[in-house]
């Protein structure tokens, strides 16, 4: 078991790859600094080798699928997860580092937006987008995070090895911070400092396709970690459009005896028994959930003996 472990996944990061390495081997020397690979053609992965970096690839596309590569191979301590384009500072690694060895964080997240990020990032729909995001995220599920699309995070052992990596690209980052709060992890903010990426250099990040897929994820996981509020907000939504149509349908019936309008009746009874039967899933998928719970405090335990034994 390594003591920290950096970990960079690249995807065509040649003109800083190289830089990204030297930079956490200086500040972190007893780290073990691993470039997973993702099918770069420009020479990615010899020259994070030559700079010191152990070196694996991942050849399925997607920043998602590297992680999912990069937590199941690697066991450590801590982990540094950080991206290979030089917009992060190495410097506030060590901090981050300790916030997890002594502070017992299971995630810990580099803060862009409250520094630097908004008068360094040249894209405007980005800034939009992340603010979007961590008002959804922290609405949704009660969390303080104020950095939710940063690329730059320390992760415990706890964390790595039970967390399920579903996403296959950039919607990675939300799925984990939903992840950790849904979980009652320990969620540290350490402000950061934020620089653009070179000249040059170009992001894979795609503002409109990408910020759909990651509100995607948001509304999904929503659906998985809140199930009753999720089904319960649609029940209440068909509950008012049944009832809403049914009133003059009965006020009429009241008034002559006559149901002159049976189509809207019939209609409106078939739209009151969907609202009870996604009422009544919400319910059943909560208590799936208060299970799924319970076996998962039991799987932290598992896991922390685990790196107690590894330790020895």
């Amino acid at each position: 078991m390594d003591k920290i472990a950096v970990l960079i996944p690249c995807y065509n990061e040649a003109k800083t790859v190289e830089k990204v390495v030297t930079d956490f081997r200086r500040v972190l020397p007893e780290a073990t600094v691993y470039v997973y690979d993702n099918n770069s053609t420009d020479g990615t992965a010899e020259l994070a080798a030559a700079a010191g970096a152990v070196v694996r690839h991942e050849y399925q596309q997607g920043k998602g699928n590297v992680m999912r590569r990069m937590f199941r191979e690697i066991d450590a301590e801590a982990y540094v997860l950080v991206d290979g384009d030089d917009t992060y500072p190495a410097e506030a690694a060590p901090e981050m580092v300790r916030a997890v060895t002594e502070r017992q964080a299971d995630m810990v997240v580099g803060d862009r937006l409250s520094s630097t990020y908004y008068t360094q990032n040249k894209r405007p729909f980005h800034n939009f987008g992340n603010d979007l995001v961590r008002f959804c995220t922290n609405n949704l599920f009660g969390g303080k995070i104020k950095d939710i699309m940063t690329g730059y995070r320390a992760f415990s052992f706890q964390f790595v090895k039970t967390y399920p990596v579903l996403s296959r690209g950039f919607e990675i980052e939300t799925e984990m911070t939903i992840h950790a709060l849904q979980r009652n992890m320990q969620v540290d903010n350490v402000v950061i400092e934020y620089r653009d990426r070179p000249e040059g250099s170009e992001s894979k990040l795609n503002t409109y396709s990408d910020g759909f897929k990651v509100l995607g994820t948001i509304l999904r996981l929503f659906k998985n970690y809140r199930p009753f509020a999720f089904f319960g907000v649609l029940a209440a939504v068909l509950a008012v459009f049944g009832v809403g149509f049914m009133i003059p349908v009965l006020n009429e019936y009241f008034h002559t005896g006559l149901v002159p309008r049976f189509p809207t009746l019939i209609v409106c009874c078939f739209v009151l028994v969907a609202a009870l039967l996604l009422f009544v899933s919400g319910v059943i998928l909560s208590s799936q959930l208060a299970k799924d719970a319970r076996d998962f405090e039991f799987q932290l335990q598992t896991v922390q003996h685990w790196q107690s034994t590894a330790r020895e």
